[in-house]
């Protein structure tokens, strides 16, 4: 029992390490707000592939650890969802940290793979149709179009919302451990309980129907104090 709460909270302080904020301090980048976006967007494609890369790394690093060490499968897949709250709720930056989008994907396709392929099936035509909306911005510099991408995209938020809840049905449909199965439903929720509540207190406070406020940060992943 000890040794399984010491590999779910390592697993946290893997999910936490604040590369995100050091990147930023190092670019003189302030520290609020979404920061993998605020890197690619300040520091370049480069920086910003190398924030969320390390993201992803850390979910694959705590599975493969407490797997490496012998854990149940039932232990493998808390450490997985322990990592992805650490990159939420990160202790170095008071809990406010990102929306666990590449850690989760990170730990989940180390823990089955092919449905991990199966549900970024939804993310690759939302890339697709972002990639082609920026190539269309004659009005843009070319060397600009993909530091500062498209604008805001519904089509990205969609698919990745979409991507977390096809997850479990795939992981079910291809007879992956009920373990793995719960945990990936369990994952959907975390992302959609970090899109309802990051920096929640900022839209609560406008005059903003409630319902907009829902439905903006549900599916859009965007608060509506980012829109005005």
């Amino acid at each position: 029992m000890v040794a399984n709460i010491a590999v779910i909270v390592a697993a946290y302080f893997i999910g936490a390490f604040p590369q995100l904020l050091l990147m930023a301090k190092y670019h003189h980048i302030e520290p609020i707000g979404d920061l993998h976006h605020a890197i690619w967007k300040k520091a370049g494609p480069v920086w910003g592939l190398s924030a969320s890369a390390i993201d992803v790394l850390k979910g694959i690093g705590t599975v493969w650890l407490a797997r490496s060490l012998d854990f149940d499968i039932s232990v493998v897949t808390l450490s997985a969802l322990a990592a992805t709250c650490g990159q939420m709720w990160p202790v170095f930056k008071k809990f406010d940290g990102e929306k666990g989008n590449t850690t989760g994907f990170g730990a989940a396709a180390t823990l089955a793979f092919w449905p991990a392929i199966i549900c970024l099936i939804p993310v690759f035509l939302a890339i697709i149709s972002k990639v082609i909306k920026a190539a269309g911005l004659k009005s843009v510099p070319k060397e600009q179009r993909f530091r500062t991408g498209a604008g805001q995209s519904n089509a990205l938020p969609l698919g990745v919302g979409a991507a977390f809840l096809v997850l479990p049905l795939a992981a079910y449909l291809l007879d992956e451990p009920m373990a793995v199965v719960a945990g990936f439903a369990a994952l959907f929720v975390l992302v959609m309980v970090r899109r309802l509540t990051a920096g929640l207190s900022a839209d609560l406070a406008t005059d903003s129907p409630r319902d907009r406020i829902f439905w903006s940060r549900l599916l859009l992943d965007r608060p509506v104090v980012a829109e005005s």
